[in-house]
Protein backbone atom coordinates (compact mmCIF):
# COMPACT_ATOMS: atom_id res chain seq x y z
CA UNK A 1 0.00 0.00 0.00
CA UNK A 2 1.41 3.26 -0.91
CA UNK A 3 1.01 5.87 1.39
CA UNK A 4 -2.71 8.48 0.77
CA UNK A 5 -3.17 11.88 1.81
CA UNK A 6 -6.78 13.15 2.75
CA UNK A 7 -7.17 17.48 3.30
CA UNK A 8 -9.74 18.64 4.77
CA UNK A 9 -9.85 22.60 5.04
CA UNK A 10 -12.62 24.09 7.64
CA UNK A 11 -14.18 27.00 8.77
CA UNK A 12 -13.15 27.79 12.32
CA UNK A 13 -16.03 26.68 14.05
CA UNK A 14 -16.93 24.23 16.40
CA UNK A 15 -20.15 22.58 14.26
CA UNK A 16 -17.57 21.26 12.18
CA UNK A 17 -15.86 18.76 14.69
CA UNK A 18 -18.35 15.78 14.17
CA UNK A 19 -17.72 15.62 10.39
CA UNK A 20 -13.71 16.10 11.01
CA UNK A 21 -14.18 13.12 13.09
CA UNK A 22 -16.20 11.12 11.21
CA UNK A 23 -13.49 11.97 8.18
CA UNK A 24 -10.47 11.12 9.81
CA UNK A 25 -11.76 8.04 11.30
CA UNK A 26 -13.08 6.73 8.08
CA UNK A 27 -9.08 7.60 6.37
CA UNK A 28 -8.08 5.62 9.70
CA UNK A 29 -10.20 2.64 8.94
CA UNK A 30 -8.26 1.53 5.57
CA UNK A 31 -6.56 -1.45 5.17
CA UNK A 32 -4.41 -1.96 7.80
CA UNK A 33 -7.18 -0.64 9.83
CA UNK A 34 -6.96 0.89 13.40
CA UNK A 35 -8.64 -1.07 15.95
CA UNK A 36 -12.14 0.29 17.63
CA UNK A 37 -9.76 1.41 20.83
CA UNK A 38 -7.54 3.43 18.76
CA UNK A 39 -9.91 4.92 16.39
CA UNK A 40 -11.89 6.43 19.46
CA UNK A 41 -8.20 7.39 20.87
CA UNK A 42 -7.94 9.04 17.46
CA UNK A 43 -11.15 10.75 17.39
CA UNK A 44 -10.49 12.37 20.82
CA UNK A 45 -7.34 13.29 20.13
CA UNK A 46 -8.22 15.18 16.73
CA UNK A 47 -11.50 16.83 18.81
CA UNK A 48 -9.10 18.41 21.15
CA UNK A 49 -6.27 19.05 18.54
CA UNK A 50 -9.23 20.92 16.21
CA UNK A 51 -11.28 22.35 19.39
CA UNK A 52 -7.38 24.35 20.34
CA UNK A 53 -7.46 25.48 16.56
CA UNK A 54 -10.99 26.94 16.22
CA UNK A 55 -10.15 28.61 19.73
CA UNK A 56 -7.03 30.56 18.20
CA UNK A 57 -8.58 31.32 15.21
CA UNK A 58 -11.17 33.71 17.78
CA UNK A 59 -8.38 34.69 19.51
CA UNK A 60 -7.10 36.34 16.25
CA UNK A 61 -10.56 36.38 14.11
CA UNK A 62 -8.26 34.63 11.63
CA UNK A 63 -10.75 34.03 8.47
CA UNK A 64 -8.39 31.50 7.39
CA UNK A 65 -9.77 28.05 7.24
CA UNK A 66 -8.69 25.23 9.93
CA UNK A 67 -6.32 22.48 7.46
CA UNK A 68 -6.63 18.53 8.59
CA UNK A 69 -4.38 17.16 6.81
CA UNK A 70 -4.19 12.72 7.21
CA UNK A 71 -1.16 10.94 5.70
CA UNK A 72 -2.50 7.21 5.24
CA UNK A 73 0.47 4.64 5.16
CA UNK A 74 0.73 0.89 5.45
CA UNK A 75 2.74 1.82 8.92
CA UNK A 76 0.75 4.98 10.60
CA UNK A 77 -1.62 7.25 10.34
CA UNK A 78 -0.64 10.54 10.80
CA UNK A 79 -3.12 13.54 11.64
CA UNK A 80 -2.20 16.96 11.51
CA UNK A 81 -4.13 20.13 12.02
CA UNK A 82 -2.70 23.73 11.11
CA UNK A 83 -4.47 26.66 12.14
CA UNK A 84 -3.69 30.43 11.82
CA UNK A 85 -3.86 31.81 15.35
CA UNK A 86 -1.26 33.04 18.07
CA UNK A 87 0.70 29.61 18.55
CA UNK A 88 2.16 28.93 22.02
CA UNK A 89 5.02 26.91 23.29
CA UNK A 90 4.62 23.95 24.70
CA UNK A 91 6.82 23.71 26.76
CA UNK A 92 6.00 26.81 28.92
CA UNK A 93 1.93 25.86 29.25
CA UNK A 94 1.38 25.84 32.75
CA UNK A 95 1.84 23.23 34.97
CA UNK A 96 -1.92 22.12 36.18
CA UNK A 97 -2.79 20.01 39.27
CA UNK A 98 -3.07 16.00 38.65
CA UNK A 99 -6.77 15.39 37.42
CA UNK A 100 -7.44 13.73 41.08
CA UNK A 101 -6.31 17.08 42.89
CA UNK A 102 -9.37 18.88 44.11
CA UNK A 103 -7.98 21.55 43.48
CA UNK A 104 -8.27 20.88 39.46
CA UNK A 105 -11.79 21.93 40.16
CA UNK A 106 -10.26 25.53 39.59
CA UNK A 107 -8.87 25.13 35.92
CA UNK A 108 -11.83 24.85 33.22
CA UNK A 109 -9.23 23.73 30.52
CA UNK A 110 -5.62 22.66 30.19
CA UNK A 111 -6.38 19.07 28.99
CA UNK A 112 -6.38 18.76 25.28
CA UNK A 113 -2.24 18.95 25.11
CA UNK A 114 -1.59 16.51 28.00
CA UNK A 115 -4.47 14.10 26.15
CA UNK A 116 -3.13 14.21 23.13
CA UNK A 117 0.65 13.25 24.34
CA UNK A 118 -1.55 10.10 26.08
CA UNK A 119 -3.84 9.38 23.14
CA UNK A 120 -1.30 9.16 20.30
CA UNK A 121 1.71 7.18 19.50
CA UNK A 122 3.69 10.17 19.09
CA UNK A 123 2.68 13.89 18.78
CA UNK A 124 4.55 16.95 18.24
CA UNK A 125 3.69 20.78 18.46
CA UNK A 126 5.45 23.20 16.21
CA UNK A 127 4.78 26.86 15.36
CA UNK A 128 5.34 28.09 11.98
CA UNK A 129 4.59 31.52 10.87
CA UNK A 130 1.29 31.84 10.92
CA UNK A 131 -0.04 29.48 13.72
CA UNK A 132 0.50 26.25 15.16
CA UNK A 133 0.53 22.77 13.75
CA UNK A 134 -0.31 19.77 16.09
CA UNK A 135 0.73 16.25 14.41
CA UNK A 136 -0.40 13.41 16.02
CA UNK A 137 1.08 9.16 14.48
CA UNK A 138 -0.95 6.70 15.25
CA UNK A 139 0.66 3.34 14.72
CA UNK A 140 -0.71 0.42 12.64
CA UNK A 141 -1.20 -2.92 13.63
CA UNK A 142 1.90 -5.02 12.30
CA UNK A 143 0.70 -7.45 9.10
CA UNK A 144 3.85 -9.58 9.90
CA UNK A 145 2.86 -13.10 11.54
CA UNK A 146 4.07 -13.28 15.12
Amino acid sequence: MTTREVVLEIPARLDYLAVVRLVVATAASLDPPLSDSRLEDLRLAVSEACSNAVKAHAKEASPEPVTIRCHVGPESFIVEIIDHGPGFDPDELSVLPEVTDPERLDHEGGLGIPLIKVLADRASFRQHQNGMAVKMTFDRPSTSAT
